[in-house]
Parts: C-alpha cells; sequence; structure tokens
C-alpha cells in the first residue's frame, strides 16, 4: 500500500468536511454524559445524524455531477440540523449544557455548507 498522504480524497481538503469531522468528534464528547437509558435513543440518534454529515459531503465530492453534488451537500445540511435539534432537546431534558465549541461548530459547518451550495449553484461565467 502506498501513502496515505499521496492519494487525498476530494473531500478532505474541503474546510466543511475538516469541520464536520470535528463536529462528530465534538458531539461524541458531547453525548458521553448522557444516561445510560439514551444509549440506543438519543445518543445513537445524535451520534447517527453527527456521522451522516461529512459522510453525506464526502460522498457528494465524490460524485460527477453538480446536481449531485447538491443534493448531497442539502442531506448533510438536513442531518445538521438534526444534530442541532436533537442537541436542544438534550438540553432541554437536562441531560447536559450546551456546549459552546459545539454550538459554534454546529454554526460553521452550515454556514460554509450553505456557502458550497450557493457558490456551486452560481450560473457558469457569473
Amino acid at each position: 500500500m502506498g501513502n496515505r498522504e499521496s492519494f487525498k480524497r476530494p473531500h478532505e481538503g474541503l474546510d466543511v468536511w475538516q469541520d464536520a469531522m470535528q463536529l462528530v468528534e465534538t458531539v461524541y464528547t458531547f453525548s458521553t454524559h448522557f444516561p445510560d437509558l439514551e444509549r440506543f435513543g438519543l445518543t445513537a440518534q445524535l451520534r447517527r445524524a453527527a456521522i451522516s454529515i461529512p459522510s453525506n459531503i464526502a460522498e457528494g465530492a465524490a460524485r460527477r455531477s453538480t446536481p449531485e453534488y447538491c443534493r448531497f451537500l442539502s442531506i448533510a445540511r438536513g442531518s445538521l440540523s438534526e444534530l442541532d435539534t436533537q442537541c436542544q432537546i438534550a438540553v432541554r431534558l437536562g441531560y447536559v449544557e450546551m456546549s459552546p465549541a459545539l454550538n459554534e461548530l454546529i454554526d460553521r459547518v452550515f454556514a460554509r455548507l450553505t456557502a458550497l451550495l450557493n457558490a456551486l449553484n452560481q450560473p457558469k461565467g457569473a
């Protein structure tokens, strides 16, 4: 096998993907203190939503057409909204306090996803 650095995937150079990967790590830390009874409930759902974000960014970046890429970025943005809602639920249920770092990452990933979608939807030559 060759050196992993010698053949980076297209998504790995995207700031939004890198932020989304950091978001996954932050969500796992955030959810470690949830009650055991939530292991297969909110904890699992929150983590699945977090994992979906960089996964869909990566899948979209590997697609051959801009409309397909945009579709996967839209799915990632939907998963991000789902994640944000689940974090708010965890706070409302008293499981944790909202982490400022997590909140900032959610905002940053959302802004970057929106900016990338807007850039991809610009008419050519505009």
